[in-house]
């Protein structure tokens, strides 16, 4: 038998304003307890987000704070709730936590439905594993769910280079799809490194000028952006926004030009994680990490996301 764990209290990053990175705050609050089919899990690692640090600064749809963001996990199951089948303590899971009220993973321990997590693929490490879900998931649900991309077709990725982007240039490569993606020239060769045939540079290029003929647009930016990449699509293609809100001119437009326009917001799936275990133990699929930060350097992790000029992710080490 190992040691029982004696410890009730844990830290966590909480504001009780929105606001700036400033209003993170390291708190200590009671450890929270399983309930039926649910696992608790010590964080080992917790990938940072954009939808973190708008929720920080608008309260999206948390709402007022307080409130304890992060819905990437990976870590040490540590307590199974009753009924729980699928974990015991000291399995390693990794997986997003229910999006969006099921928050809470920016802390040193989160309890949430055991279905949402999977075995963490041994090959990787915490960092690496608490970086993928909910890019992954969102770049998986969009793609094969929604777009049911295949072998042959070609795919455009707005922002190419960024945390979901990166994610879906390989899971689209994985397809067998051409992949087409745009980013800042300086990161010409990251995206190659990742499969991307064709790297646009956005800052010089118009893709709605550039690109013709594609089958699938994943748009990460919304707007004028969703709007513009239905003319580039042929008859039948599809416009994927992950950006859930907007005007309903996507639609109309869609509908005018003999295309389909939709928008989706990422859910928490275990069948879907363990698909994502599979591509990185089969080596189609790997996180590229753009800075780790302890937890109690939260604030940190989301100035340097508000920049816009990370590649790949950033992730939050809890020790």
């Amino acid at each position: 038998m190992g040691e029982v764990n004696t410890v009730k209290t844990m830290r966590a990053i909480s504001q009780d304003v929105l606001g700036g990175p400033d209003v993170l705050k390291v708190t200590e609050s009671a450890r929270p307890a399983p309930r039926p089919n649910e696992v608790l899990v010590r964080v080992r690692a917790a990938g940072v987000n954009p939808t973190d640090w708008k929720h920080r600064a608008t309260g999206g749809f948390l709402g007022e704070p307080p409130f304890v963001l992060g819905w990437d996990v990976s870590g040490v199951v540590e307590e199974t709730g009753v009924g729980v089948a699928l974990f015991r303590p000291g399995d390693e899971v990794f997986g997003m936590l229910s999006y969006p009220f099921g928050h809470g993973s920016h802390a040193e321990y989160v309890t949430a439905p055991a279905r949402v997590f999977a075995p963490k693929p041994a090959g990787i490490d915490h960092v690496r594993a608490g970086a993928l879900p909910l890019v992954s998931l969102t770049a998986w649900q969009a793609l094969v769910e929604r777009a049911e991309v295949r072998a042959g077709q070609r795919v455009l990725i707005h922002a190419a280079a960024g945390g979901v982007g990166h994610v879906a240039a390989q899971i689209a490569k994985a397809r067998g799809a051409y992949v087409i993606g745009t980013a800042s020239a300086g990161k010409r060769d990251f995206l190659r490194g990742i499969g991307v045939d064709e790297p646009l540079d956005y800052r010089t290029t118009d893709f709605a000028q550039a690109v013709r003929d594609v089958d699938v647009v994943l748009d990460t930016i919304g707007g004028e952006t969703a709007l513009r990449s239905l003319r580039v699509l042929r008859p039948g293609g599809v416009v994927v926004s992950i950006i859930p809100m907007g005007s309903d001119d996507f639609y109309e437009e869609a509908e005018r030009l003999g295309v389909r326009a939709v928008r989706m917001l990422v859910d928490a799936d275990h069948h879907g994680m363990r698909t994502i275990a599979g591509l990185v133990e089969e080596g189609k699929l790997s996180a590229t990490i753009a800075g780790t930060f302890p937890l109690a350097e939260a604030a940190k992790a989301h100035e340097l996301g508000e920049t816009g000029r990370t590649t790949g992710k950033l992730v939050l080490v809890v020790d």
